[in-house]
Formats: C-alpha cells, sequence, structure tokens
C-alpha cells in the first residue's frame, strides 16, 4: 500500500502552493467538491475546476479537461470514484503537476503508480479542507 507523505510533508505542499485544479467540481454548492473549493479559493488558493458538463462553478472557471488549463498546476485534487482515477492518469502525467490528491475515500495504488514513477507527490483517501485546517493549528 502506497503511503502518504507525514503531516510536516503535507503541511509544506499546502503551503507552497498556490494553483489547485478541483476534478469532478459540481455547481452545486452543498456537495463537497464545491464547497471545498470556495473553501480553498477564500484561503487565497487559484483554484480551478475541471468537469466536461460547465463553464463556470460559482466564482471558479471550470475546463472540460486538466490539459486544457492554460498555466501550470501545483496540486490536482480530485473527487472521483476509485474505479475512474486511472481514466485521469494520462491528464495528470500530461499536465505534471507538483501533487496528485485524491480526496477522503479515494484511493487507486495501481492507476498512481505511474504519477508516482514520473515524480509528481501522491496523497490518498484524506480530505484537503481538514489537512489545511490542521496545519494552521
Amino acid at each position: 500500500m502506497i503511503e502518504n507523505p507525514n503531516k510536516e510533508r503535507i503541511c509544506e505542499i499546502l503551503n507552497s502552493a498556490k494553483t489547485i485544479a478541483v476534478i469532478g467540481i459540481s455547481q452545486n454548492p452543498s456537495k463537497t467538491s464545491r464547497a471545498i473549493s470556495d473553501f480553498l479559493s477564500s484561503k487565497g488558493y487559484k483554484v480551478v475546476g475541471v468537469n466536461p458538463g460547465f463553464s463556470i462553478a460559482g466564482n471558479i472557471l471550470v475546463y472540460p479537461r486538466l490539459v486544457d488549463i492554460p498555466f501550470d498546476i501545483d496540486i490536482v485534487d480530485v473527487f472521483r470514484r476509485s474505479e475512474a482515477i486511472s481514466e485521469i492518469i494520462p491528464d495528470v502525467i500530461e499536465k505534471n503537476p507538483k501533487v496528485l490528491w485524491l480526496q477522503l475515500g479515494i484511493r487507486n495504488d495501481e492507476a498512481v503508480e505511474p504519477v508516482i514513477e514520473k515524480g509528481i507527490s501522491v496523497i490518498q483517501d484524506a480530505c484537503m479542507k481538514i489537512l489545511y485546517q490542521k496545519c494552521k493549528k
């Protein structure tokens, strides 16, 4: 099983990141993907969404695919089912973010192996909002 970085490293990642792409963002503000996107945006991160179904979610610009984003991304934050993770891996590798972050309840060790081999850090089954709050204590 692939282990997540320790708390110190996760805090370093969150403190140094500036741009976050949220794959699976929703237009519905009560959905977790949207609520966490709004939270991260309120904390000063530049947040963009990835969803082929729409181009805006509240104040967040949304692109059809990760590779359509015209600037570098520090963290790719994923709200997709574990079994769907392999579908996004080619775009993650092409975009080459610093970190691939799979939200709480999402883990797919086999799918993320090529990402790790490329030198991209991977965090799985972890809520970015909760860990952000722990880092700020």
